[in-house]
């Protein structure tokens, strides 16, 4: 179970360290101003929607507008909390990684099934989305796996166990 737990945690840490830099400077483009954004920022984000044909990217329709205020507000501080919790070794990481997953599978549902029902999606695109749902998956199950009790945190050292003094 603790090769397992390792590498679920290594696979998160990934993909927790694209969502912590991509969602604040790439995803906040679609609910907030462009003037808070360099030009370098706005350049990729038209290039990725006019590349990859995303429809949700370039029309901004409400719901999408929506799920992305819940990453911004809901799922990212998530994310960055479990990048803390995987590296310190922390207990609570089944908790975070729990609600993150949980929060992101369901919003990928709405966003998948818009796209397949839609018909405007390429195949291309879908297979941009699916990754997420699956990495969502993931995370739910890292929440749902029991805490090994070993602290294997990056850079901890086991405490010293001998009586204090009066």
């Amino acid at each position: 179970m603790g090769a397992l737990t390792m590498l679920t945690d290594a696979a998160l840490f990934i993909f927790f360290s694209v969502i912590a830099i991509a969602a604040p400077l790439l995803d906040a483009q679609t609910c907030l101003p462009s003037a808070l954004f360099p030009a370098v920022f706005l350049d990729v984000k038209a290039l990725y929607a006019s590349h990859f044909g995303d429809y949700l990217v370039a029309e901004k329709p409400h719901f999408f507008v929506g799920l992305v205020w819940l990453e911004l507000l809901f799922q990212w501080p998530l994310a960055v909390a479990s990048l803390y919790a995987i590296a310190a070794g922390k207990s609570w990481l089944r908790t975070t990684a729990l609600l993150y997953g949980v929060s992101t599978f369901t919003s990928m549902v709405a966003i998948l099934a818009e796209l397949t029902r839609s018909n405007r999606a390429s195949d291309q695109l879908l297979m941009l989305y699916f990754p997420f749902l699956g990495f969502a998956v993931l995370a739910i199950l890292r929440g749902l796996l029991p805490h090994s009790g070993k602290n294997t945190g990056i850079g901890k050292r086991p405490a010293l166990n001998r009586k204090k003094r009066a």
